[in-house]
């Protein structure tokens, strides 16, 4: 699977990529928003999105916003990973169509547990 991981730390971004790569997946990093909804875009389109709540260029929240409101991606499930500490990002993310929300730091287990359970429900 195709996976697009959308996070500015660069260490967190090669680790989870690496994580994938492991499990049998493909990665493609962004380190912003922008990126994000770029490559977001581009064929063949990411089975999966994951993308950190907190990025420059507009932030996840705003990220995700665009990315379930776009036909093209709308469809895509998106985890969203963030340390933020508001208690509410969970519900947000999720309220708006995040399929999943982890904390950071990102067990890898936990995370590839759940882009499992986000692609086997996914229906394309």
């Amino acid at each position: 699977m195709r996976i697009l991981v959308a996070d500015d730390d660069k260490v967190i971004s090669t680790l989870i990529c690496a994580t994938l790569r492991r499990a049998g997946h493909s990665s493609i990093p962004a380190y912003d928003s922008m990126q994000a909804l770029m490559f977001a875009m581009r064929s063949p389109l990411p089975d999966a999105i994951i993308l950190d709540w907190n990025m420059p260029g507009g932030g996840g929240f705003q990220t995700l916003k665009k990315l379930t409101l776009w036909a093209r991606t709308a469809e895509i499930p998106v985890l969203v990973i963030s340390g933020e500490s508001n208690p509410s990002a969970p519900a947000t993310a999720t309220d708006l169509g995040a399929a999943a929300f982890l904390p950071k730091p990102v067990v890898p287990e936990a995370m590839l547990e759940e882009l499992n359970r986000v692609l086997s429900a996914a229906v394309r």
